[in-house]
């Protein structure tokens, strides 16, 4: 699996995000500085070789959402409509949009299939010295081990 073209595949799906009044900077790799709200990929593991001879990666990525703390109502309503299982701002439903038809790769080719697991971390985050309020979401990717 293109692990880089794979993460830039997910920040390319999150930026179909439709929201109220802001648009969702993505991007696929930890940037130095942040343009609220923030969508990007902070953290990966690798499950090698699920199948014989390289044949199944197990990848799941932790994305990160940030938002800005200046009013903290408007934040935490941005970040619920983001983290919501549906809706045109739910980045559940148009990271899992990038997984194709039935029988077609996912993220453009990029991978197998995809899952939107789960949603953590509620909280205050840290990032280059300032503070947003944001979460995590984890996205499991499987595709080819030998590509």
């Amino acid at each position: 699996m293109d692990i880089y073209n794979v993460r830039a595949q997910l920040a390319l799906a999150a930026s179909a995000v439709v929201l109220p009044n802001a648009s969702l900077t993505c991007t696929g790799y930890m940037p130095d500085a942040i343009t609220e709200p923030c969508f990007f990929i902070a953290d990966y593991t690798i499950e090698f070789d699920k199948v014989m001879k390289r044949k199944l990666d197990v990848v799941t990525f932790t994305a990160r959402i940030l938002v800005s703390r200046a009013d903290d109502l408007a934040g935490q309503k941005l970040l619920d409509a983001m983290l919501s299982g549906s809706g045109a701002a739910s980045l559940k439903g148009v990271i899992e949009d990038a997984r194709g038809a039935p029988g077609s790769a996912a993220l453009n080719g990029y991978a197998h299939d995809l899952r939107v697991m789960r949603m953590q971390g509620l909280r205050l985050y840290e990032h280059n010295g300032l503070q947003y309020l944001g979460a995590e979401i984890t996205i499991e990717v499987i595709g080819d081990g030998s590509a």
